[in-house]
């Protein structure tokens, strides 16, 4: 650096200087380290946690709510299967799924997210990492799982299954299960991207196939069994009841 771009003060002098406002702690290169810090958090907690499965779905959903059931269900059943669960930590769908694999003697991860309008997690979840940033913690949903079963969700949801259909598409990661339970919910998303997207040219029928449509909980679980013994060479891949 030369002429005006040459500091009056070393970077030593800064450091060590304690006067002064706390702006620093909100500047760019300070939040590369809050950002590091997550990233080695959660490969720290979730290094060890085994064969898991990622579970999406609305924080909105009420216990009473069918989809609640539903997703005890899931987390009940991948437990049996051999999978601990992750969710996003909070209520709704994901407090059912963590409750399911809770309740059936599993591991039921929560990582959650720094929200103005959520208090934390759920009261199901054994293990747990809070993250300020969705980058990050989206990371770890993909990183440590299977697998993702998706039940019925708002932006949030949609957002993750993107993401993860994104990564499959363009070959960041390796054959990644994705399966939306509830037809209901989730046909007229199918049908948009049949006649729109896919009519439109803007994506392809084999992208299409990455994503499968049940409404049966042990179906949706079967299909992460098989790719994951697909993957390990078991035996070859089904593809389940792929969306039409």
């Amino acid at each position: 650096m030369r002429r005006s771009r040459v500091p009056h003060e070393t970077t030593d002098q800064r450091l060590l200087d304690s006067r002064g406002p706390a702006d620093w702690l909100h500047a760019d290169p300070w939040r590369v380290m809050r950002i590091t810090s997550e990233f080695v958090e959660g490969f720290g907690a979730l290094a060890e946690l085994g064969p898991a499965v990622s579970v999406f779905g609305s924080a909105r959903t009420p216990a009473d709510d069918p989809t609640y059931a539903l997703g005890e269900a899931v987390g009940a059943g991948l437990v049996r299967a051999g999978y601990a669960v992750i969710t996003g930590g909070g209520p709704g769908a994901m407090e059912a799924a963590n409750k399911g694999a809770c309740q059936a003697g599993g591991t039921s991860v929560g990582l959650g997210i720094e929200l103005p309008f959520e208090t934390g997690l759920n009261e199901y979840v054994d293990l747990g990492v809070n993250f300020r940033y969705f980058f990050a913690r989206k990371t770890m949903f993909v990183k440590y799982a299977q697998g993702f079963i998706v039940l019925p969700g708002g932006f949030g949801t949609l957002d993750e299954v993107f993401e993860a259909i994104t990564l499959v598409q363009t070959q960041k990661v390796t054959s990644f299960p994705i399966v939306l339970v509830g037809t209901s919910y989730w046909q007229g998303l199918l049908d948009w991207l049949h006649q729109s997207a896919l009519a439109s040219g803007t994506i392809s029928h084999k992208d299409l196939d990455l994503v499968t449509l049940t409404d049966d909980v042990d179906e949706a679980i079967a299909i992460i069994v098989r790719s994951d013994r697909a993957r390990a060479g078991d035996q070859p891949e089904g593809t389940g009841t792929h969306a039409e």
